[in-house]
């Protein structure tokens, strides 16, 4: 599903270079949730921004489920992106002017070929009742709780039944009740859906849920381990 060779990317800092991936190879079979982990600076949200095609890669190749995606004019790619990934940031980054609902019909409404507006709307409201805001449709962000706007972010990633879906320290903004309830979520989400799930962290508690996880260090993978995962119905959560 996911297939990276050869990946480097650099950015120029004055008149020097900063190498921050130094040349990755691996690659991601359908259905595997694998956990990024490295300490700060050590390339993996750079990595996550490249596998989502958010960035340009300086040398290398990314291919999403057969297509490559790194050197795509930006039409074809926002079309292959939109059909191939959701995507889960830190921040939430909901448009504070729409309900939740509106913020999980959102993909949707941008495809040209979603014609049915009814299946649309059918499908954010079965994801937010997933996600147990049922009875918060028609609230704006800002009358949400982090951990509820999260839950709103986890609904949009997935309205699209995208085949990836990649997360960027999902959890990093939330306390440790909500961001279990987040990280219980966006697991049974990712079972029932049958995606494959890309997670950056930087917390070992969390990656032991992944079925892989893989080690950055300044830029290069120093491990990637297959291991027995924790039970994700073993979380012990509060629903706020």
């Amino acid at each position: 599903m996911i297939a990276v060779e050869g990946l480097r990317k650099s950015i120029r800092n004055g008149a020097r270079t900063v190498d921050i991936l130094k040349g990755l190879d691996f690659s991601v079979p359908r259905g595997q949730f694998v956990a990024i982990m490295g300490s700060s600076g050590s390339g993996k949200s750079t990595l996550l921004g490249l596998l989502a095609g958010l960035d340009t890669p300086s040398a290398g190749e990314v291919r999403l489920n057969g297509t490559s995606i790194s050197y795509l004019p930006e039409d074809r790619l926002a079309q292959v992106r939109g059909k191939t990934v959701g995507f889960v940031f830190q921040s939430y980054q909901l448009i504070p002017t729409l309900t939740a609902l509106e913020n999980v019909l959102l993909p949707y409404e941008l495809n040209d070929d979603s014609s049915d507006s009814r299946e649309g709307l059918t499908r954010a409201r079965e994801l937010l009742t997933n996600v147990g805001l049922a009875d918060r449709f028609d609230h704006y962000p800002v009358q949400l709780s982090g951990g509820e706007q999260q839950r709103v972010a986890l609904a949009r990633a997935f309205m699209f039944r995208p085949p990836i879906v990649l997360a960027d320290e999902p959890t990093g903004n939330l306390d440790t009740t909500n961001g279990a309830h987040v990280l219980e979520l966006l697991l049974n989400l990712n079972r029932k859906e049958g995606t494959t799930l890309v997670l950056v962290t930087h917390d070992p508690a969390l990656a032991g849920y992944a079925d892989r996880r893989i080690m950055l260090r300044d830029g290069l993978i120093v491990a990637d381990e297959i291991g027995a995962k924790e039970d994700a119905a073993e979380l012990s959560v509060s629903r706020d």
